[in-house]
Protein backbone atom coordinates (compact mmCIF):
# COMPACT_ATOMS: atom_id res chain seq x y z
CA UNK A 1 0.00 0.00 0.00
CA UNK A 2 2.92 2.57 0.79
CA UNK A 3 4.33 1.57 -2.63
CA UNK A 4 1.30 1.85 -4.23
CA UNK A 5 0.51 5.54 -2.56
CA UNK A 6 4.35 6.41 -3.04
CA UNK A 7 4.62 5.70 -6.77
CA UNK A 8 1.20 7.54 -7.20
CA UNK A 9 2.80 10.67 -5.45
CA UNK A 10 6.04 10.39 -7.83
CA UNK A 11 3.60 10.21 -10.99
CA UNK A 12 1.68 12.84 -9.68
CA UNK A 13 5.29 15.35 -8.91
CA UNK A 14 6.35 14.30 -12.35
CA UNK A 15 2.91 14.99 -14.19
CA UNK A 16 2.96 18.45 -11.81
CA UNK A 17 6.45 19.44 -13.00
CA UNK A 18 5.47 18.74 -16.79
CA UNK A 19 2.34 20.42 -16.89
CA UNK A 20 4.85 23.11 -15.12
CA UNK A 21 7.79 23.37 -17.89
CA UNK A 22 4.39 22.80 -20.53
CA UNK A 23 3.42 25.87 -19.08
CA UNK A 24 6.72 27.81 -18.77
CA UNK A 25 6.84 27.48 -22.55
CA UNK A 26 3.46 28.21 -23.12
CA UNK A 27 4.23 31.49 -20.91
CA UNK A 28 7.65 32.12 -23.00
CA UNK A 29 5.69 32.12 -26.41
CA UNK A 30 2.87 33.58 -25.34
CA UNK A 31 5.23 36.51 -24.08
CA UNK A 32 7.08 36.58 -27.18
CA UNK A 33 3.98 36.50 -29.42
CA UNK A 34 2.91 39.99 -27.43
CA UNK A 35 6.36 41.58 -28.17
CA UNK A 36 6.07 40.93 -31.76
CA UNK A 37 4.13 43.73 -34.19
CA UNK A 38 2.20 43.20 -37.24
CA UNK A 39 2.41 45.05 -39.86
CA UNK A 40 -1.37 46.68 -39.26
CA UNK A 41 -0.28 47.27 -35.75
CA UNK A 42 3.03 49.69 -36.97
CA UNK A 43 1.07 51.27 -39.67
CA UNK A 44 -1.86 51.83 -37.16
CA UNK A 45 0.89 53.32 -34.55
CA UNK A 46 3.13 55.22 -37.66
CA UNK A 47 -0.86 57.11 -38.34
CA UNK A 48 -0.83 58.15 -35.42
CA UNK A 49 2.11 60.06 -35.66
CA UNK A 50 1.17 62.21 -38.73
CA UNK A 51 -0.98 64.95 -36.88
CA UNK A 52 1.77 66.31 -34.58
CA UNK A 53 4.10 66.52 -37.91
CA UNK A 54 1.08 67.62 -40.03
CA UNK A 55 0.02 70.71 -38.30
CA UNK A 56 3.74 71.58 -36.94
CA UNK A 57 4.98 71.81 -40.12
CA UNK A 58 1.98 73.86 -41.24
CA UNK A 59 3.02 76.14 -38.07
CA UNK A 60 7.02 76.03 -38.94
CA UNK A 61 6.64 77.09 -42.29
CA UNK A 62 3.64 79.17 -42.54
CA UNK A 63 2.81 80.69 -39.18
CA UNK A 64 5.50 83.90 -39.26
CA UNK A 65 4.54 84.54 -42.89
CA UNK A 66 0.90 84.71 -42.13
CA UNK A 67 1.30 86.63 -38.54
CA UNK A 68 3.09 88.85 -40.77
CA UNK A 69 1.51 89.09 -44.29
CA UNK A 70 -2.04 87.68 -43.88
CA UNK A 71 -3.18 88.83 -40.15
CA UNK A 72 -0.92 91.74 -41.03
CA UNK A 73 0.29 92.13 -37.21
CA UNK A 74 4.10 94.48 -36.64
CA UNK A 75 7.19 92.02 -36.59
CA UNK A 76 7.46 92.63 -32.81
CA UNK A 77 4.11 91.70 -31.59
CA UNK A 78 4.41 88.36 -33.93
CA UNK A 79 7.73 87.52 -32.27
CA UNK A 80 6.13 87.95 -29.22
CA UNK A 81 3.09 85.26 -30.30
CA UNK A 82 5.86 82.90 -31.55
CA UNK A 83 8.10 82.50 -28.50
CA UNK A 84 5.63 82.89 -25.62
CA UNK A 85 3.47 80.19 -27.38
CA UNK A 86 6.32 77.94 -28.16
CA UNK A 87 7.98 78.70 -24.83
CA UNK A 88 4.37 78.19 -23.35
CA UNK A 89 4.23 74.94 -25.15
CA UNK A 90 8.34 73.98 -23.85
CA UNK A 91 6.97 74.30 -20.10
CA UNK A 92 3.67 72.23 -20.69
CA UNK A 93 5.63 69.28 -21.56
CA UNK A 94 7.46 68.04 -18.72
CA UNK A 95 4.45 69.03 -16.49
CA UNK A 96 2.35 66.67 -19.20
CA UNK A 97 4.80 63.97 -18.90
CA UNK A 98 4.57 64.02 -15.21
CA UNK A 99 0.75 63.60 -15.06
CA UNK A 100 0.92 60.77 -17.67
CA UNK A 101 3.48 58.64 -15.47
CA UNK A 102 1.49 59.33 -12.67
CA UNK A 103 -2.01 58.16 -14.84
CA UNK A 104 -3.71 54.65 -13.96
CA UNK A 105 -4.11 52.06 -16.06
CA UNK A 106 -7.91 51.87 -17.36
CA UNK A 107 -9.47 49.37 -19.94
CA UNK A 108 -7.79 51.64 -22.64
CA UNK A 109 -4.21 51.92 -21.42
CA UNK A 110 -2.71 54.51 -19.76
CA UNK A 111 -1.78 56.72 -22.95
CA UNK A 112 -4.37 56.16 -25.08
CA UNK A 113 -6.88 58.22 -22.70
CA UNK A 114 -4.77 61.14 -22.77
CA UNK A 115 -4.48 61.18 -26.75
CA UNK A 116 -8.29 60.39 -27.69
CA UNK A 117 -9.54 63.16 -24.86
CA UNK A 118 -7.16 66.09 -26.22
CA UNK A 119 -7.86 65.50 -29.71
CA UNK A 120 -10.90 67.49 -30.07
CA UNK A 121 -10.11 70.50 -28.16
CA UNK A 122 -6.87 70.60 -29.46
CA UNK A 123 -8.64 70.60 -33.48
CA UNK A 124 -10.79 73.61 -32.15
CA UNK A 125 -8.26 75.55 -31.56
CA UNK A 126 -5.60 74.83 -34.33
CA UNK A 127 -8.49 75.95 -36.50
CA UNK A 128 -9.17 79.83 -34.96
CA UNK A 129 -5.09 80.35 -34.94
CA UNK A 130 -6.04 80.18 -38.73
CA UNK A 131 -8.75 82.66 -38.26
CA UNK A 132 -8.33 86.59 -38.48
CA UNK A 133 -10.68 88.56 -35.74
CA UNK A 134 -12.79 91.21 -37.13
CA UNK A 135 -11.25 93.71 -34.02
CA UNK A 136 -7.61 94.99 -34.40
CA UNK A 137 -7.02 95.75 -31.12
CA UNK A 138 -7.81 92.08 -29.97
CA UNK A 139 -5.68 90.15 -32.47
CA UNK A 140 -2.81 89.96 -30.65
CA UNK A 141 -4.76 88.18 -27.23
CA UNK A 142 -6.54 86.51 -29.46
CA UNK A 143 -3.40 84.57 -31.78
CA UNK A 144 -1.63 84.23 -28.01
CA UNK A 145 -4.85 82.08 -26.37
CA UNK A 146 -5.24 79.89 -29.24
CA UNK A 147 -1.74 79.17 -30.56
CA UNK A 148 -1.01 78.56 -26.38
CA UNK A 149 -3.95 76.56 -26.41
CA UNK A 150 -3.12 74.48 -29.21
CA UNK A 151 0.08 73.64 -28.09
CA UNK A 152 -0.96 72.52 -24.46
CA UNK A 153 -3.46 70.15 -26.44
CA UNK A 154 -0.99 68.95 -28.69
CA UNK A 155 1.28 68.18 -25.90
CA UNK A 156 -1.06 66.16 -23.96
CA UNK A 157 -1.21 64.13 -27.57
CA UNK A 158 2.16 63.74 -28.36
CA UNK A 159 3.53 63.05 -25.01
CA UNK A 160 1.51 60.48 -24.55
CA UNK A 161 2.11 59.34 -28.03
CA UNK A 162 5.85 59.37 -28.26
CA UNK A 163 5.94 57.11 -24.71
CA UNK A 164 3.93 54.48 -26.38
CA UNK A 165 7.10 53.79 -28.61
CA UNK A 166 8.22 51.77 -25.14
CA UNK A 167 4.48 49.87 -24.49
CA UNK A 168 3.60 48.40 -27.59
CA UNK A 169 6.55 45.92 -27.37
CA UNK A 170 9.69 45.66 -25.00
CA UNK A 171 11.34 44.05 -28.19
CA UNK A 172 14.29 46.84 -29.09
CA UNK A 173 13.78 45.25 -32.75
CA UNK A 174 10.41 45.71 -32.68
CA UNK A 175 10.59 48.91 -31.92
CA UNK A 176 13.09 50.12 -34.17
CA UNK A 177 10.97 48.80 -36.84
CA UNK A 178 7.73 50.82 -35.95
CA UNK A 179 9.75 53.74 -34.98
CA UNK A 180 11.10 53.44 -38.40
CA UNK A 181 7.05 52.95 -39.75
CA UNK A 182 6.48 56.06 -37.26
CA UNK A 183 8.79 58.48 -39.04
CA UNK A 184 8.35 57.48 -42.54
CA UNK A 185 4.55 58.29 -41.75
CA UNK A 186 5.34 61.12 -40.09
CA UNK A 187 8.21 62.84 -43.05
CA UNK A 188 5.16 61.89 -45.37
CA UNK A 189 2.60 64.07 -42.73
CA UNK A 190 5.11 67.00 -43.00
CA UNK A 191 4.55 66.79 -46.78
CA UNK A 192 0.89 66.25 -46.75
CA UNK A 193 1.04 69.90 -44.65
CA UNK A 194 3.07 71.84 -47.27
CA UNK A 195 0.89 70.53 -49.80
CA UNK A 196 -2.34 70.94 -48.01
CA UNK A 197 -1.33 74.21 -46.54
CA UNK A 198 1.10 75.74 -49.38
CA UNK A 199 -0.89 74.54 -52.41
CA UNK A 200 -4.48 75.84 -50.92
CA UNK A 201 -3.01 79.00 -49.97
CA UNK A 202 -0.57 79.46 -53.16
CA UNK A 203 -4.37 79.40 -55.17
CA UNK A 204 -5.17 82.54 -53.33
CA UNK A 205 -1.79 85.12 -53.60
CA UNK A 206 -2.38 87.91 -52.90
CA UNK A 207 -0.63 90.99 -53.71
CA UNK A 208 2.38 92.66 -52.71
CA UNK A 209 2.82 95.89 -51.68
CA UNK A 210 5.46 98.77 -53.52
CA UNK A 211 6.51 101.27 -51.70
CA UNK A 212 9.58 104.51 -52.03
CA UNK A 213 11.32 103.93 -55.03
CA UNK A 214 9.40 100.42 -55.86
CA UNK A 215 6.55 102.85 -56.87
CA UNK A 216 5.76 102.71 -60.67
CA UNK A 217 3.44 103.58 -62.80
CA UNK A 218 1.70 99.43 -63.10
CA UNK A 219 1.28 99.76 -59.46
CA UNK A 220 -2.15 101.61 -60.17
CA UNK A 221 -3.15 99.58 -63.20
CA UNK A 222 -6.05 97.67 -62.19
CA UNK A 223 -7.47 94.60 -64.34
CA UNK A 224 -11.03 93.82 -64.22
CA UNK A 225 -10.50 89.94 -62.62
CA UNK A 226 -8.93 91.66 -59.14
CA UNK A 227 -11.01 91.63 -56.83
CA UNK A 228 -10.29 94.73 -53.99
CA UNK A 229 -12.10 95.09 -50.99
CA UNK A 230 -11.39 97.49 -48.24
CA UNK A 231 -9.70 95.37 -45.97
CA UNK A 232 -6.97 95.15 -49.07
CA UNK A 233 -5.63 98.85 -48.84
CA UNK A 234 -6.25 99.72 -45.43
CA UNK A 235 -2.01 100.14 -45.32
CA UNK A 236 -1.32 99.74 -48.84
CA UNK A 237 -0.37 102.76 -50.57
CA UNK A 238 0.21 101.09 -53.47
CA UNK A 239 -0.59 97.39 -54.48
CA UNK A 240 1.11 95.56 -57.34
CA UNK A 241 -1.44 93.60 -59.49
CA UNK A 242 -0.10 93.88 -62.89
CA UNK A 243 -1.31 90.05 -62.69
CA UNK A 244 -4.54 88.35 -61.70
CA UNK A 245 -4.27 87.59 -57.62
CA UNK A 246 -6.72 87.52 -55.03
CA UNK A 247 -7.65 89.48 -52.54
CA UNK A 248 -6.27 89.22 -49.03
CA UNK A 249 -9.64 88.02 -48.11
CA UNK A 250 -9.45 85.31 -50.55
CA UNK A 251 -5.97 84.48 -49.12
CA UNK A 252 -7.70 84.73 -45.54
CA UNK A 253 -10.57 82.41 -46.29
CA UNK A 254 -7.67 79.93 -48.18
CA UNK A 255 -5.66 79.73 -44.77
CA UNK A 256 -9.08 78.53 -43.17
CA UNK A 257 -9.97 76.17 -45.41
CA UNK A 258 -6.39 74.51 -45.12
CA UNK A 259 -6.71 74.22 -41.27
CA UNK A 260 -10.23 72.95 -42.36
CA UNK A 261 -8.69 70.06 -43.87
CA UNK A 262 -5.78 69.71 -41.98
CA UNK A 263 -8.36 69.39 -38.82
CA UNK A 264 -10.23 66.35 -40.62
CA UNK A 265 -7.08 64.50 -41.48
CA UNK A 266 -5.85 64.89 -37.25
CA UNK A 267 -9.24 64.11 -36.57
CA UNK A 268 -8.86 60.72 -38.70
CA UNK A 269 -5.44 60.15 -38.15
CA UNK A 270 -6.51 59.67 -33.87
CA UNK A 271 -8.93 57.29 -35.04
CA UNK A 272 -6.71 55.04 -36.95
CA UNK A 273 -4.43 54.87 -33.76
CA UNK A 274 -7.15 54.39 -31.16
CA UNK A 275 -8.23 51.50 -33.14
CA UNK A 276 -5.35 49.91 -34.28
CA UNK A 277 -3.27 50.11 -30.97
CA UNK A 278 -2.83 48.32 -27.85
CA UNK A 279 -0.84 49.11 -25.30
CA UNK A 280 0.71 46.13 -22.96
CA UNK A 281 -0.52 46.43 -19.31
CA UNK A 282 2.26 44.59 -17.98
CA UNK A 283 5.29 46.86 -19.91
CA UNK A 284 3.41 50.23 -18.74
CA UNK A 285 2.84 49.83 -15.42
CA UNK A 286 4.85 51.15 -12.92
CA UNK A 287 6.86 49.11 -10.51
CA UNK A 288 8.18 51.68 -8.60
CA UNK A 289 6.70 54.16 -6.28
CA UNK A 290 5.67 57.13 -8.71
CA UNK A 291 7.90 60.38 -8.03
CA UNK A 292 7.86 64.07 -7.54
CA UNK A 293 7.99 66.39 -10.62
CA UNK A 294 11.28 67.91 -9.37
CA UNK A 295 12.51 64.30 -8.81
CA UNK A 296 12.04 63.52 -12.40
CA UNK A 297 13.77 66.72 -13.74
CA UNK A 298 16.28 65.39 -11.41
CA UNK A 299 16.23 62.26 -12.42
CA UNK A 300 16.30 62.33 -16.50
CA UNK A 301 19.00 65.39 -16.69
CA UNK A 302 21.20 63.81 -14.14
CA UNK A 303 21.28 60.81 -16.30
CA UNK A 304 24.69 61.54 -18.32
CA UNK A 305 23.52 59.53 -21.98
CA UNK A 306 20.31 61.18 -21.74
CA UNK A 307 21.62 64.72 -20.96
CA UNK A 308 24.70 64.33 -24.18
CA UNK A 309 21.75 62.78 -26.23
CA UNK A 310 19.46 65.69 -25.74
CA UNK A 311 22.19 68.49 -25.88
CA UNK A 312 22.98 66.95 -29.13
CA UNK A 313 19.75 67.09 -30.68
CA UNK A 314 18.69 70.37 -29.39
CA UNK A 315 21.30 72.31 -31.09
CA UNK A 316 20.87 70.05 -34.34
CA UNK A 317 17.10 70.81 -34.21
CA UNK A 318 17.54 74.27 -33.51
CA UNK A 319 19.44 74.24 -36.87
CA UNK A 320 16.45 72.88 -38.84
CA UNK A 321 14.11 74.92 -36.90
CA UNK A 322 16.12 78.16 -38.15
CA UNK A 323 15.87 77.10 -41.81
CA UNK A 324 11.92 75.75 -41.30
CA UNK A 325 10.62 78.81 -39.80
CA UNK A 326 12.24 81.21 -42.35
CA UNK A 327 12.28 79.50 -45.72
CA UNK A 328 9.29 80.58 -47.01
CA UNK A 329 10.25 84.42 -46.53
CA UNK A 330 13.82 83.66 -47.86
CA UNK A 331 12.24 82.01 -50.96
CA UNK A 332 9.53 85.01 -51.60
CA UNK A 333 12.05 87.85 -50.79
CA UNK A 334 15.94 86.89 -50.95
CA UNK A 335 15.35 84.22 -54.28
CA UNK A 336 12.74 86.40 -55.45
CA UNK A 337 10.20 83.07 -55.98
CA UNK A 338 7.27 84.73 -54.19
CA UNK A 339 4.70 82.37 -56.70
CA UNK A 340 6.34 78.83 -55.88
CA UNK A 341 7.76 78.66 -52.62
CA UNK A 342 5.11 76.45 -51.55
CA UNK A 343 6.08 74.23 -54.71
CA UNK A 344 9.89 74.39 -53.24
CA UNK A 345 8.69 73.65 -49.61
CA UNK A 346 7.00 70.13 -50.87
CA UNK A 347 10.34 69.06 -53.02
CA UNK A 348 11.67 69.25 -49.83
CA UNK A 349 9.32 67.46 -47.75
CA UNK A 350 8.84 64.65 -50.82
CA UNK A 351 12.74 64.09 -50.53
CA UNK A 352 12.71 63.67 -46.87
CA UNK A 353 9.53 61.02 -47.58
CA UNK A 354 11.43 59.21 -49.76
CA UNK A 355 14.49 59.03 -47.42
CA UNK A 356 13.82 58.16 -44.48
CA UNK A 357 14.33 54.43 -45.62
CA UNK A 358 17.46 54.80 -46.30
CA UNK A 359 18.20 56.28 -43.43
CA UNK A 360 16.91 53.24 -41.87
CA UNK A 361 18.93 50.73 -43.98
CA UNK A 362 21.81 52.78 -42.91
CA UNK A 363 21.50 53.07 -39.47
CA UNK A 364 20.89 49.31 -39.57
CA UNK A 365 23.96 48.91 -41.83
CA UNK A 366 26.72 51.29 -39.67
CA UNK A 367 24.91 52.48 -36.88
CA UNK A 368 23.39 55.33 -35.33
CA UNK A 369 26.03 57.21 -34.04
CA UNK A 370 27.62 57.19 -37.82
CA UNK A 371 23.85 58.67 -39.37
CA UNK A 372 24.00 61.44 -37.29
CA UNK A 373 27.23 62.52 -38.23
CA UNK A 374 26.54 61.53 -42.09
CA UNK A 375 22.96 62.67 -42.37
CA UNK A 376 23.61 66.15 -40.23
CA UNK A 377 26.47 67.01 -41.75
CA UNK A 378 24.66 66.23 -45.67
CA UNK A 379 23.18 69.88 -45.68
CA UNK A 380 25.93 72.24 -44.88
CA UNK A 381 26.72 71.60 -48.56
CA UNK A 382 23.50 72.92 -49.73
CA UNK A 383 22.77 75.60 -46.97
CA UNK A 384 25.61 77.03 -48.05
CA UNK A 385 25.22 76.83 -52.17
CA UNK A 386 21.83 78.18 -51.53
CA UNK A 387 22.73 81.67 -50.31
CA UNK A 388 25.70 82.01 -52.30
CA UNK A 389 24.52 80.05 -56.49
CA UNK A 390 22.74 82.89 -57.87
CA UNK A 391 19.04 82.58 -57.83
CA UNK A 392 18.23 80.18 -60.28
CA UNK A 393 14.51 78.25 -59.67
CA UNK A 394 16.14 74.99 -61.77
CA UNK A 395 19.14 75.11 -59.03
CA UNK A 396 16.89 75.81 -56.00
CA UNK A 397 14.73 72.71 -56.99
CA UNK A 398 17.75 70.38 -56.62
CA UNK A 399 18.99 72.33 -53.43
CA UNK A 400 16.12 71.69 -52.06
CA UNK A 401 15.47 68.24 -52.86
CA UNK A 402 19.26 66.84 -51.80
CA UNK A 403 18.34 69.13 -48.31
CA UNK A 404 15.14 67.10 -47.74
CA UNK A 405 17.53 63.77 -47.71
CA UNK A 406 19.30 65.51 -44.49
CA UNK A 407 16.29 66.84 -43.13
CA UNK A 408 15.09 62.80 -43.20
CA UNK A 409 17.90 62.27 -41.23
CA UNK A 410 16.64 64.79 -38.30
CA UNK A 411 13.39 63.27 -37.98
CA UNK A 412 14.12 60.21 -37.99
CA UNK A 413 17.68 59.55 -35.56
CA UNK A 414 16.30 61.55 -32.38
CA UNK A 415 13.23 58.77 -31.72
CA UNK A 416 15.12 56.08 -32.86
CA UNK A 417 17.69 56.53 -30.06
CA UNK A 418 15.43 57.73 -27.52
CA UNK A 419 14.46 54.07 -26.59
CA UNK A 420 17.79 53.22 -26.55
CA UNK A 421 18.88 56.01 -23.41
CA UNK A 422 15.58 54.45 -22.05
CA UNK A 423 16.87 50.92 -22.10
CA UNK A 424 19.71 51.65 -20.88
CA UNK A 425 18.46 53.75 -17.47
CA UNK A 426 16.35 50.43 -16.76
CA UNK A 427 19.77 48.57 -17.01
CA UNK A 428 21.25 50.60 -14.67
CA UNK A 429 18.49 52.04 -12.49
CA UNK A 430 16.45 48.40 -11.70
CA UNK A 431 14.86 49.83 -8.95
CA UNK A 432 13.73 52.83 -10.38
CA UNK A 433 11.17 51.61 -13.11
CA UNK A 434 7.96 53.18 -15.17
CA UNK A 435 9.09 56.45 -15.81
CA UNK A 436 9.49 56.52 -19.52
CA UNK A 437 6.88 59.41 -20.34
CA UNK A 438 9.18 61.48 -18.17
CA UNK A 439 12.16 61.10 -20.62
CA UNK A 440 10.18 61.51 -23.60
CA UNK A 441 8.36 64.79 -22.37
CA UNK A 442 11.81 66.72 -21.17
CA UNK A 443 13.34 65.58 -24.57
CA UNK A 444 10.33 67.43 -26.41
CA UNK A 445 10.91 70.00 -23.85
CA UNK A 446 13.86 70.75 -25.29
CA UNK A 447 13.11 70.66 -28.95
CA UNK A 448 9.67 72.78 -28.39
CA UNK A 449 12.22 75.26 -26.20
CA UNK A 450 14.48 75.56 -29.29
CA UNK A 451 11.53 75.92 -31.55
CA UNK A 452 10.32 78.97 -29.51
CA UNK A 453 13.64 80.64 -29.07
CA UNK A 454 14.30 80.37 -33.41
CA UNK A 455 10.67 81.80 -34.12
CA UNK A 456 10.98 84.56 -31.81
CA UNK A 457 14.72 85.68 -32.31
CA UNK A 458 14.27 85.40 -36.10
CA UNK A 459 11.01 87.70 -36.41
CA UNK A 460 12.44 90.30 -33.90
CA UNK A 461 15.62 90.17 -36.22
CA UNK A 462 13.51 90.84 -39.29
CA UNK A 463 11.65 93.54 -37.12
CA UNK A 464 15.21 94.89 -36.52
CA UNK A 465 16.18 94.75 -39.86
CA UNK A 466 13.05 96.48 -41.42
CA UNK A 467 10.75 94.21 -42.75
CA UNK A 468 8.11 94.98 -44.47
CA UNK A 469 4.86 93.23 -44.34
CA UNK A 470 3.70 92.15 -47.78
CA UNK A 471 6.18 94.07 -49.17
CA UNK A 472 7.22 93.30 -53.01
CA UNK A 473 10.99 93.78 -52.02
CA UNK A 474 12.66 94.26 -48.73
CA UNK A 475 15.37 96.75 -47.77
CA UNK A 476 19.11 94.80 -47.86
CA UNK A 477 19.13 94.31 -44.16
CA UNK A 478 16.34 91.86 -44.41
CA UNK A 479 17.91 90.08 -47.02
CA UNK A 480 21.30 89.66 -45.02
CA UNK A 481 19.19 88.88 -41.87
CA UNK A 482 17.38 86.14 -43.70
CA UNK A 483 20.33 84.77 -45.64
CA UNK A 484 22.43 84.29 -41.51
CA UNK A 485 18.95 82.67 -40.43
CA UNK A 486 19.30 79.97 -43.07
CA UNK A 487 22.86 79.23 -43.53
CA UNK A 488 24.91 80.81 -41.40
CA UNK A 489 23.46 80.24 -38.02
CA UNK A 490 22.07 76.59 -38.98
CA UNK A 491 25.33 75.75 -39.52
CA UNK A 492 26.94 77.12 -36.73
CA UNK A 493 24.36 75.11 -34.57
CA UNK A 494 25.28 71.83 -36.56
CA UNK A 495 28.72 71.79 -35.61
CA UNK A 496 28.11 72.75 -31.92
CA UNK A 497 25.43 69.39 -32.18
CA UNK A 498 27.66 67.58 -33.58
CA UNK A 499 30.74 68.27 -31.03
CA UNK A 500 28.89 67.35 -28.38
CA UNK A 501 27.64 63.93 -30.09
CA UNK A 502 31.25 62.66 -29.51
CA UNK A 503 30.89 61.98 -26.03
CA UNK A 504 27.62 60.32 -26.54
CA UNK A 505 28.10 56.43 -24.83
CA UNK A 506 25.76 54.43 -26.58
CA UNK A 507 27.13 52.78 -29.64
CA UNK A 508 26.42 49.93 -31.63
CA UNK A 509 28.11 47.77 -29.50
CA UNK A 510 26.85 49.27 -26.00
CA UNK A 511 23.52 48.54 -27.54
CA UNK A 512 23.87 44.84 -28.26
CA UNK A 513 25.08 44.51 -24.57
CA UNK A 514 21.81 46.67 -23.17
CA UNK A 515 19.73 44.32 -25.45
CA UNK A 516 21.28 40.97 -24.48
CA UNK A 517 20.93 42.07 -20.41
CA UNK A 518 17.19 43.00 -21.33
CA UNK A 519 16.61 39.62 -22.60
CA UNK A 520 17.82 38.27 -19.92
CA UNK A 521 15.60 40.60 -17.48
CA UNK A 522 12.73 39.25 -19.59
CA UNK A 523 13.40 35.25 -19.35
CA UNK A 524 13.71 36.20 -15.02
CA UNK A 525 10.12 37.71 -15.28
CA UNK A 526 9.11 34.50 -17.27
CA UNK A 527 11.08 32.44 -15.10
CA UNK A 528 9.27 33.80 -12.13
CA UNK A 529 5.81 34.01 -13.39
CA UNK A 530 6.32 30.01 -14.08
CA UNK A 531 7.54 29.48 -10.20
CA UNK A 532 4.58 31.44 -9.03
CA UNK A 533 2.14 29.82 -11.31
CA UNK A 534 3.99 26.62 -10.21
CA UNK A 535 3.21 27.56 -6.44
CA UNK A 536 0.01 28.19 -6.69
CA UNK A 537 -0.61 24.58 -8.88
CA UNK A 538 1.13 23.16 -5.40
Amino acid sequence: MAKGEGAEQYSNTSLLQKSSTDDGIKLAAKHETKNRLSVCNKLCYAIGGAPYQITGCAIGFFLQIYLLDVALLDPFYASIILFVGRAWDAITDPTVGFLVSRSPWTRFGRMMPWIVASTPFAVLCYFLIWYVPTVDQGKVIWYLIFYCAFQTLQTCFHVPYSALTMFISSDQKERDSATAYRMTVEVLGTLIGTAVQGQIVGMANAPCISSGNDLNSTDLLVTPSVNLNSTDLLVTPSVNITEPHASLGDLRNAYMIASGVICSIYVLCAVVLFLGVKEQKETCRVRTQPMSFVQGIRMVMGYGPYAKLVMGFLFTSLAFMLLEGNFALFCSYTLGFRDDFQNILLVIMLSATLAIPFWQWFLTKFGKKTAVYFGTTSVVPFLISVVFVPSNLIVTYIVSFAAGVSVAAAFLLPWSMLPDVVDDFKINNPDSQGHEAIFYSFYVFFTKFASGISLGVSTLSLDFAGYVPRGCKQPAEVDLTLKVLVSAAPIFFIIIGLLIFISYPINEEKRRGNRKLLEEQREHEVDSETDSTELNVV
